[in-house]
């Protein structure tokens, strides 16, 4: 088996502890119904367009918040903060990303933006000095599952696409990536995904 030797991470519910139950949480913070924000924000088609607007940068997330709010009936002060603000970094796969860049392989962060104002998801976690590269969607007008934002964090690798593993919680942007070359992981639980990855890149993350 040829190992890989370029690692990219999606960043919320990959780095981080996984979205929903934070999202469940707000909804019950702000009496909402289980399941509200999901419907008004990404199954709700007005929603959905929203949102990917934001990530791909062509609204502000001061803006989202304000439709987002209307959407919901909730205060759009800071939404996105309150919406997420339950996530905390996931210390397992922060530290197998280390492991991996420590043994010789290309570690590269590509994430769907929500935004980064008035409230910053990636705050505290040092992206710059901890990876080898970050691409952050609404900084080039597109997003996953685009292809073209899995040629650009090639490039910025320095990798082809057979040679690197992408990992994402979201399992709609697998696929696209998959067709590229790249393998692909899903993340639903940490340790698993630390265990297929030590299988693609033939490295102890542990």
């Amino acid at each position: 088996m040829i190992h890989r030797t370029g690692l990219i991470l999606d960043f919320g519910g990959v780095l981080t502890t996984p979205l929903l139950p934070a999202v469940l949480a707000f909804e019950q913070r702000e009496g909402l119904a289980k399941g509200a924000c999901i419907a008004a924000l990404y199954l709700d088609e007005d929603g959905a367009r929203r949102t990917r607007d934001l990530e791909r940068g062509a609204i502000t997330q001061a803006e989202w918040n304000i439709a987002a709010a209307d959407s919901l009936g909730v205060s759009a002060g800071n939404l996105m903060g309150r919406i997420f603000a339950d996530l905390r970094p996931e210390a397992t796969m922060i530290k197998a990303a280390a492991a991996a860049r420590r043994a010789g392989v290309a570690v590269g962060i590509l994430t769907n933006s929500v935004g980064l104002d008035p409230w910053n998801l990636y705050d505290g976690y040092d992206m710059d000095q901890l990876y080898d590269a970050v691409v952050i969607s609404e900084h080039h007008g597109m997003r996953k599952p685009e292809p073209a934002i899995f040629q650009l964090m090639l490039e910025r690798l320095g990798k082809p696409a057979e040679a690197c593993v992408f990992v994402d919680d979201t399992e709609q942007y697998l696929a696209p990536a998959t067709e590229l070359g790249l393998a692909s992981v899903h993340a639903k639980d940490p340790k698993d995904t630390i265990a297929q990855l030590e299988a693609l890149i033939g490295v102890s993350l542990g």
